[in-house]
């Protein structure tokens, strides 16, 4: 059974920085692309950042130059250290998995607020 496990979230000023981690089981994640979506109350779920198993992380304009997204294949893990955090950042962030089938996790509260 694939699980992933997102950790990372809280509560962070504007201006501060926040790294997310989500540890996959249950599978190999160097063969997935792998990316880290968000979801505010009342708004759809977007995409942050998108990992492909080739080339550079991909970023909307909304959060490039702020975050940055890696992977450790070795640890089965991925990141995202979100750097200038604003009140629109605050969101349920979730890991994302896919390869033939598609994985979920169930995220981790990102909340901004002086």
């Amino acid at each position: 059974q694939v699980q992933l496990v997102e950790s990372g979230g809280g509560l962070v000023q504007p201006g501060g920085s926040l790294t997310l981690s989500c540890t996959a089981s249950g599978t190999d994640i160097s063969g997935y692309v792998m990316a880290w979506f968000r979801q505010a109350p009342g708004k759809r779920r977007e995409v942050v950042a998108t990992s492909y198993t080739y080339g550079e992380p991909m970023f909307p304009d909304s959060v490039k130059g702020r975050f940055t997204f890696w992977r450790d294949n070795a640890k089965n893990t991925v990141y995202l250290q979100m750097n200038n955090l604003k009140p629109d950042d605050t969101a349920v962030y979730y890991c994302h998995g896919r390869q033939t089938e598609v994985y979920w996790g169930r995220g981790t509260q990102v909340t901004v607020s002086s």
